[in-house]
């Protein structure tokens, strides 16, 4: 295992410079350098303090099982109806409700609409496969058609809906989760 890589990878992921991870860990930039380029070791103690500022132990530092899942299937995707409201629901990536963003796909039938959110943090963004759709943000919406895309920040109530003859499907992506 290089663990000057791992922790250099682990940094950059957290989006901090080696000068703040010195600063938090209260050690010099010098020696973070110096650790992720394999020119000396960490203590035990100042390697858990490291890891502790990076979001993990030393137990999921040095294991080397790498689970984390990069391609799926349609076997791993989870999928819902609301034939009240005329809409089915994918999710794209199982558990993405733990990640930053959660993609998802909603297919709606004519007079079809997908229940109202509510205000959050984060940001969203839309892509129309098929048919098309309405956009609507608080007291505002937006057609949106096929091979078209949204993006906005929901600070206000959102839904859409489907006012078209045919089926519309949209690639819906959410950070943070919020489906």
């Amino acid at each position: 295992m290089d663990i000057g890589e791992k922790i250099k990878r682990m940094r950059i992921e957290k989006q901090l410079t080696q000068e703040e991870l010195a600063n938090r860990c209260e050690l010099s930039k010098g020696f973070i350098s110096q650790l992720e380029n394999n020119l000396t070791s960490p203590s035990i103690a100042t390697l858990i303090d490291i890891l502790e500022i990076l979001g993990t132990n030393l137990r999921e530092f040095f294991n080397e099982i790498d689970d984390e899942r990069i391609c799926f299937t349609k076997d791993d995707m989870f999928e819902t109806e609301d034939e009240e409201l005329k809409y089915t629901f994918k999710w794209l990536v199982p558990n993405s409700q733990k990640n930053e963003m959660e993609p998802v796909i909603v297919t709606l039938e004519p007079g079809g609409r997908y229940k109202e959110e509510k205000p959050h943090e984060g940001e969203e963004f839309g892509y129309v496969l098929s048919g098309a759709i309405h956009l609507h943000i608080g007291d505002k919406h937006s057609k949106v058609r096929k091979g078209e895309s949204f993006y906005f920040k929901p600070r206000a109530n959102h839904y859409i809906s489907n006012a078209g003859k045919t089926t519309a499907k949209v690639i819906w992506v959410s950070t943070p989760p919020s489906f």
